[in-house]
């Protein structure tokens, strides 16, 4: 088992800046990725979460969705066992609940290639 806890949401303006933290405990592997993802108001189903981007611990790969490869970063603390999420020039179309996802093994951008998930945390974004 692992478990995922995220943070760091809340209500920002746009144009304002939040960093999501996500801490994994639980089971240990040598090679697995962490990713996020968001789910927009009115979404409900987890297939329908989107994509943001993960990290892979093994080789140290980053991918971003396209349309947030350009506010958004990912990053981590190995010793911590903890991934970021820095989010840039937030916009009212960002809002959702964002969510950390584990995995075995390389990156995947569908919500069901991931077998953990965090609780989630609401980012808001006012205009």
């Amino acid at each position: 088992q692992v478990q995922l806890v995220e943070s760091g949401g809340g209500l920002v303006q746009a144009g304002g800046s939040l960093r999501l933290s996500c801490s994994a405990s639980g089971r240990t592997f040598s090679n697995y990725t962490m990713g996020w993802f968001r789910q927009a108001p009115g979404k409900e189903r987890e297939l329908e979460r989107e994509f943001v981007g993960s990290i892979t611990w093994g080789s140290g790969a980053i991918y971003y969705a396209n349309s947030m490869k350009a506010r958004f970063t990912i990053s981590r603390d190995n010793a911590k066992n903890t991934v970021y999420l820095q989010m840039n020039s937030l916009q009212p179309e960002d809002t959702a609940v964002y969510y950390c996802a584990f995995r075995v093994g390389a990156s995947a951008w569908a919500p069901h290639a991931y077998d953990y998930w965090g609780q989630g945390t609401q980012v808001t974004v006012s205009s």
